[in-house]
């Protein structure tokens, strides 16, 4: 029997949430099939960190690798999924079980109740850089989460994503968890060969593991 398939990405469309400031997502149609076309053909025009999506080095650094260039390592392997929805404002250290974490090497967080498919969320809950930097120091190469970024929407230092760029980390956001106990899965969650790219659109999927 084949290991069951979790499907934790957002659905990109017009409702889907963007970033404020952000243009619109918008998807077209440049042919269709009828008299003299036996195909239909479209053509999409979206922000890099629309819906589930992961950061390259580029977007929090000039020195930092596009999405192009990024190695696939970190973005396929065992991972585990934290609930952390007992937060506050961000997930601080106290909140997590780092016993459970000993030698995890990719962790996603669960923040949210429901994810919020249908309204930008501003207040979404952040990952303090303190965090972040543990799991880096313990060897992780990946960290993500169900919000839009791992720091505050008005941040303007990018703490938490400065604490990954030190330890070559990569970084998955938007992520959907809702219906995903917490635990072990494998992780496949892609980003695009997109040149010069400071993000990509992802369609990631957990994939349980054979007990």
């Amino acid at each position: 029997m084949s290991a069951r398939i979790r499907d934790i990405s957002q659905r990109l469309g017009p409702r889907t949430p963007l970033w404020p400031g952000e243009p619109d997502l918008v998807l077209t149609r440049n042919a269709s099939i009828g008299p003299g076309c036996p195909v239909n053909v479209g053509a999409i025009s979206l922000p890099l960190h629309s819906g589930t999506h992961a950061d390259a080095p580029l977007h929090y650094s000039n020195d930092g690798v596009a999405s192009a260039d990024s190695p696939l390592d970190a973005y396929i392997g065992p991972c585990v999924v934290v609930d952390v929805r007992g937060a506050g404002a961000r997930v601080e250290v106290s909140d997590c079980d780092w016993e459970a974490l000993k030698g995890v090497t990719r962790v996603l967080f669960r923040t949210y109740e429901r994810f919020p498919h249908d309204a930008w969320d501003e207040n979404f809950k952040a990952i303090a850089p303190e965090v972040v930097a543990r799991l880096r120091d313990a060897g992780a190469v990946l960290i993500g989460t169900d919000t839009p970024s791992l720091d505050p929407q008005t941040s303007k230092t990018m703490d938490a994503h400065h604490e990954v760029l030190r330890g070559d980390m990569r970084i998955l956001e938007g992520l959907v968890l809702d219906d995903v106990p917490p635990g072990s899965y494998e992780l496949i969650a892609l980003p695009l060969a997109i040149e010069g790219a400071d993000a990509s659109p992802v369609r990631a999927i957990l994939r349980e593991l054979a007990v």
